[in-house]
C-alpha cells in the first residue's frame, strides 16, 4: 500500500498492511513491530482511519471481483447438480432452490436498476428546466 505522501510513514503503511492480514490489533502490532497502544492511537486519527477504510475497501472490491469471476461456473454447477439423476433428490431440490432464488434475485435486481435509472432521468429533467 503506497501512494499516501507526506502523511503516512513507512510504519503507518505498514500498518494498514498488517491490520489487512492479522486476525486481530495485538497481531497487527506485533507484526511490524510497535505496540497495541501506539497502534490504537493511529486508529483514532482520521487520516489513517481514512486510509485504512479505503484498503478494506479495495480489498473487498478484489474479492468481490474474484467472486464475479466465478458465477458462471457456479452456475453451471448448480445446474448440472440439479439436472444430474445420479444426485440425490435433496440435491436436486436444493441446487434448483438455489438457482430460482438468485434468478429471482437478480429480476429483482434489474427492476431496481431501472426504476433507480428513471429516477435520475427524471430528476435530471427536472432540473433543467
Amino acid at each position: 500500500m503506497t501512494g499516501h505522501g507526506a502523511k503516512f510513514g513507512r510504519k503507518k503503511e505498514e500498518a494498514i498492511q498488517a491490520l489487512l492480514t492479522k486476525r486481530t490489533l495485538e497481531e497487527a502490532a506485533v507484526a511490524i513491530g510497535i505496540t497495541k497502544r501506539t497502534l490504537g492511537r493511529w486508529l483514532q486519527m482520521p487520516e489513517f482511519r481514512d486510509a485504512y477504510r479505503k484498503a478494506r475497501r479495495d480489498a473487498f472490491s478484489q474479492a468481490s471481483a474474484r467472486l464475479q469471476q466465478a458465477s458462471a461456473a457456479a452456475a453451471s454447477l448448480l445446474a448440472k447438480m440439479m439436472l444430474d439423476q445420479n444426485q440425490p433428490a435433496s440435491v436436486r431440490v436444493r441446487a434448483a432452490d438455489r438457482i430460482l432464488e438468485r434468478a429471482k434475485q437478480s429480476l429483482e435486481l434489474e427492476d431496481i436498476e431501472a426504476r433507480l435509472s428513471a429516477l435520475e432521468r427524471a430528476t435530471s429533467d427536472n432540473g433543467d428546466e
